[in-house]
């Protein structure tokens, strides 16, 4: 059996992955908060460790694994997005889960075997704070429930933060009902006008924290193998996951924690007010799926990886000639051991692309394809794949030249013919004429 090595953040190290139960292997990613269209930055994680899912079916069997990442469907901006619209928040959240949904399959990530919603586990959620309450480790103030990071002494650890980086990172209002500044809300009360649900602390809703526990523990068990996220969840969301899990249960929470870096856009961070803020739909259009998801995977996923246009543009060139490359070919039996070893070793996915690049050549075009595909690349035929790269890039090209090329075979002037005709295998473009004399441009 093949051994994988990951980075756990929690040992701040390299270790070999040892499942608790090879037969049971237990993943989870932290979905979406379903109230808008989800952006580039968001695409980065489900897509990394799509390909690490796939990386464990490989080893232990489909069979054995079991990945779920969640739907976030309650939450505050949900709330303000469905007050905005004047809508439900039921409309709301249908409409941006279809969206989210339809757009992992655009970039060529599995299904999750779960994609468990936040609103079907209140009474997960109630009986959790609970047996917090009991245990002496969260407190009932005002219609609150609060943890008390007091009461668990390693709390913490996960980050590493100082106890002032606690407090200062936990961007909770310092409420008077708290015992203490870095407390964080397992439940907070609804007024008449919001959305609530019922409990023995008055109408209220959960916290975010809470409803990742909670669909864990109903899911994949009290304690799990991997979970894994952007970076910017380890503190306080994950920290806090950590200290209601293993608070309510007494034992570890999960085995192997793993956090993606942070993506950038044309070397910035992403923001709205700079106007280099797109949505993973915007940039589908524009790119296609298989070029973003190329374009996600080629710096480490440890690394900041920095999004352009021209990167997307550049991974579309890669695809262009693998696919050339593999036109007719089948796909190897046997995944090439140059892209598993690279993968096994932290999810070094630039390795596998570098690995990739090595059997691009005829004489290795079914290894090539057995790899690509074994990352969900290289998914359609080539005649389909450069049937849409016509359509998406060389129109205006055609528009331009078509008529050119035309009016130099009448004029019988062969040289500007040729040229044309070299123009157009630089595009990847070929020309035919048909037996009637129609000219055709078609793909490479």
């Amino acid at each position: 059996m093949t051994d994988i090595y990951v980075y756990n953040t929690a040992a701040r190290g390299k270790e070999k992955f040892e499942p608790i139960d090879p037969k049971n292997v237990r993943m989870y990613v932290c979905g979406p908060t379903v109230y808008d269209h989800a952006h580039i930055g968001n695409a980065r994680p489900y897509t990394v460790f799509d390909i690490f899912y796939r990386l464990l079916r490989h080893v232990y069997g489909t069979e054995h694994v079991t990945y779920a990442r969640n739907i976030t469907d309650i939450e505050d901006k949900i709330m303000d997005r469905a007050a905005q619209e004047g809508v439900s928040i039921k409309t709301i959240t249908n409409r941006y889960t279809k969206i989210y949904q339809e757009d992992m399959r655009s970039l060529g990530n599995l299904e999750p075997d779960i994609q468990p919603k936040a609103t079907e586990h209140l009474p997960q959620m109630i009986k959790m704070m609970q047996d917090l309450i009991a245990k002496g480790n969260a407190y009932v103030a005002e219609g609150h429930v609060m943890f008390d990071v007091t009461s668990m002494e390693n709390y913490g650890r996960l980050s590493g933060h100082s106890r002032d980086e606690l407090v200062a990172g936990a961007r909770v209002e310092v409420a008077p009902y708290k015992k203490d500044p870095a407390d964080f809300v397992l439940w907070k009360p609804s007024t008449e006008e919001q959305v609530g649900w019922g409990s023995p602390w008055g109408k209220g809703r959960p916290g975010w924290h809470l409803e990742c526990s909670c669909m864990i523990e109903k899911h994949l068990g009290e304690t799990i193998d991997l979970h894994a996220g952007g970076q910017d969840l380890i503190f306080p969301h994950h920290e806090n996951e950590i200290a209601q899990s293993e608070c309510t249960h007494g034992k570890e929470f999960v085995k192997y924690w793993m956090h993606n870096g942070y993506l950038t856009v044309d070397g910035v961070k992403m923001s709205k007010s700079l106007g280099n803020f797109y949505t993973i739909r915007e940039l589908l259009e524009e790119h296609g799926g298989e070029p973003m998801r190329l374009s996600l995977l080629t710096a480490h996923y440890r690394q900041p990886v920095d999004f352009s246009n021209s990167n997307a543009k550049e991974q579309k060139r890669r695809l262009d000639r693998w696919y050339r490359i593999t036109a007719g070919a089948a796909a190897a039996e046997t995944v090439p051991a140059t892209v598993i070893e690279a993968l096994s070793d932290d999810l070094n996915t630039p390795k596998a692309i570098a690995a990739l690049d090595a059997l691009a050549s005829e004489e290795t075009a079914d290894q090539l394809l057995a790899g690509a595909q074994f990352i969900g690349l290289l998914m359609q035929s080539a005649e389909d794949w450069f049937k849409t790269e016509l359509s998406a890039e060389h129109d205006a090209w055609i528009a331009e030249n078509s008529v050119k090329y035309a009016e130099a075979r009448a004029a019988k002037d062969f040289a500007e013919a040729d040229r044309i005709r070299d123009e157009a295998a630089g595009q990847g473009l070929v020309i035919e004429i048909a037996a009637g004399g129609e000219i055709k441009f078609k793909a490479q």
